[in-house]
């Protein structure tokens, strides 16, 4: 059983937040986590105006995710950061390039979630996820969200991200915050949530 994690990331906190998900997918038996990055659309110098080059560098080593993995996948989570209350770029453009397999219908009954990141607490973490949804019902997959029996999202004590749509965390104005206790078990628990429902409907 492959669940594969499909991911972008600037500057480190959605591929934080996607291992999280890969360990919680690795506590259920038979489950593999595969991580895969989709393609980068801007060129080495601008990332580097931006100062992300380093955090790239940390993800080379992640394998650049193609469509048709998507198809060879039980379950897909994805992660993106939020552009406007909205996916980022480069997943768009990535997404934009699938649609051999919603002609073929290779994603009908397939399991498919979504984590996100914001700059600011309010950054539009939930509309993000929410509209990245409307992707999934056109492919026919069975959305997966975080529910509440994960009880992180309920604290107080402490600023965080995660909502009943899924797993999220706050960067802050200059991306100087990681995802902290919170975010990291949400996420931690929605792989494992994924991975459970996917077991399920193998079975």
């Amino acid at each position: 059983m492959k669940i594969f994690i499909v991911f972008y990331s600037m500057y480190g906190h959605i591929y934080r937040m996607a291992q999280a998900v890969a360990e919680g997918v690795g506590e259920v038996s038979g489950a593999e986590a595969v991580l895969k990055r989709v393609p980068e659309t801007l060129p080495e110098e601008v990332l580097g105006k931006m100062g992300a080059l380093e955090a790239q560098k940390k993800m080379a080593h992640i394998p650049v995710a193609a469509v048709d993995d998507l198809a060879a996948a039980d379950a897909v989570v994805f992660g993106t950061p939020t552009r406007f209350g909205n996916m980022c770029g480069q997943m768009r453009q990535f997404l934009d390039g699938t649609g051999r397999l919603w002609v073929k219908n290779s994603l009908v009954g397939k399991v498919g979630s979504v984590f996100t990141s914001s700059q600011t607490q309010h950054g539009g973490q939930e509309s993000t996820i929410l509209s990245f949804h409307i992707n999934l019902l056109h492919y026919g997959m069975i959305i997966v969200g975080l529910p509440y029996s994960y009880t992180g999202q309920n604290r107080v004590d402490m600023m965080g991200g995660c909502s009943p749509y899924g797993a999220s965390t706050i960067a802050g104005p200059r991306g100087e915050l990681m995802p902290n206790e919170i975010d990291l078990a949400g996420a931690k628990f929605q792989g494992r949530h994924v991975a459970e429902i996917t077991a399920k409907l193998i079975r």
